[in-house]
């Protein structure tokens, strides 16, 4: 109760939830000493989609290595805490409590975004642990995102990168060349590794964009590559040798996620990370609402012989990677969708992925989010495209509705980072 008050509060400080600039986390930051500038061992995560993904993969490999890490994730999708991982371990309620009452006194009710005082606040508990690999996801855009503060870091990974949030850009110049702009034209020097992308244009684009900057630069198929298998398993290759990798039920976009993961942490050759390290470490990724079956639980108990997949897919190319993972994988069995989505998206071109893998589509609101689309007028839309659909009060009555009738059929649950946190509350 006490944590949650001081986040209330929190969301109190600035009147808007996102107002991209630096000047407020930078004044708070000097208040605490800067202690981004104590941490040396940072490894930041930029792009549009596949960043936590990405984190996930290299904690993985490092923890595996016997080393520690530090996250910062977001956004959440249970609960606040797992924004804030200390020594590999999510940090409790009363030491989250006292770290974010403190950063609070000290900012002194000064203006500030919620997401900016979080990120001051992960900073500053990070140097109890400064020795560690500190792995932090950037949030919205990188020039003036809360977490583009550091002076120094061991390496910067640009992730998938396409055309997402434009609302926060001018209406004149919502392009991807300006997306790929605000994202790495800043990026520290020191090492940057680069994801596959889409298209091989957003890759010259990326490289025009970092031209100018002197570090290391490794690229996808140009210096490290993978390929894959029929018998589930991948091989991925670069300068340091070859590795046969397992990837049991994997979609090709957490493949790509998992190859810049091992890229990255292969070129950073003072931690040591062998093969070994990464061939066990991929059994381990800790994926929460990313292609996430759900065994137990209250849901599953409803769903009866029905298998549920949790996947956070929020944007068209998400939804495209979703729609091949489901052809692929589940294409023997019929599949249900429950669908939620925040009203920013490109809702009509997301489903449209959809039109040939699905039955039909419940759609359903997102509780307590005032920016999601109504479940009325997100049917409308599904309607559009001729995908039988229907409405449920609840995930609950979606799921029984289904059961009733079908047995051994798949059940998604998609569309939003935040419909799929408050399910896994629900379950």
């Amino acid at each position: 109760m006490k944590l949650q008050k001081i986040l209330d509060r929190f969301l109190r400080l600035h009147p808007k939830e996102i107002d991209l600039s630096l000047d407020r986390i930078n004044k708070l930051l000097t208040k605490l000493d800067n202690p981004q500038n104590q941490l040396d061992n940072v490894i930041t995560v930029v792009g549009t989609n596949g960043k936590y993904s990405t984190i996930q993969a290299m904690r993985s490999f490092y923890v595996e290595s016997g080393l520690k890490c530090n996250l910062y994730l977001s956004p959440h999708i249970q609960k606040i805490n797992e924004r804030f991982i200390y020594d590999n371990n999510e940090i409790s309620d009363n030491n989250l409590t006292q770290l974010l009452e403190e950063v609070e006194n000290i900012n002194n009710g000064d203006p500030i975004t919620y997401f900016e005082i979080l990120t001051a606040a992960f900073i500053k508990g990070c140097v109890k642990y400064k020795n560690n690999i500190t792995l932090v996801e950037a949030g919205l855009f990188h020039n003036f995102d809360a977490t583009n503060v550091f002076k120094k870091n061991l390496a910067s990974v640009i992730s998938i990168i396409h055309k997402d949030h434009l609302e926060w850009l001018p209406e004149n110049d919502r392009t991807i060349d300006r997306i790929i702009f605000e994202k790495t034209s800043k990026l520290l020097n020191s090492n940057i590794i680069i994801a596959e992308q889409h298209t091989q244009q957003i890759i010259d684009k990326i490289e025009k964009s970092i031209e100018k900057n002197q570090s290391n630069k490794i690229f996808y198929k140009r210096d490290y590559n993978y390929s894959l298998s029929e018998n589930n398993f991948f091989y991925y290759e670069d300068k340091y040798g070859g590795l046969k990798l397992p990837c049991v039920n994997l979609a090709q976009s957490e493949i790509s996620n998992i190859a810049v993961a091992i890229a990255t942490v292969r070129s950073l050759e003072q931690f040591k990370v062998n093969d070994e390290h990464i061939k066990n470490g991929i059994t381990k990724i800790k994926n929460v609402a990313r292609l996430q079956e759900i065994k137990d639980g209250k849901l599953k108990q409803i769903a009866k012989n029905n298998t549920i997949l949790l996947d956070g897919a929020h944007n068209e190319i998400a939804a495209l990677s979703l729609s091949k993972h489901i052809k692929k994988n589940y294409g023997h069995k019929k599949v249900f969708m429950c669908l939620a989505m925040m009203a920013n998206k490109s809702h009509k071109s997301y489903v449209s992925y959809f039109k040939d893998v699905v039955e039909s589509i419940t759609t359903l609101n997102i509780i307590g989010q005032k920016n999601a689309i109504s479940k009325e007028d997100l049917k409308s839309i599904v309607d559009q495209l001729q995908i039988k659909s229907s409405t449920s009060n609840s995930i609950v009555d979606a799921i029984n509705s289904i059961s009733d009738k079908e047995k051994n059929a798949l059940i998604l649950i998609t569309g939003s980072l935040y419909f799929c946190g408050e399910v896994l509350n629900m379950n």
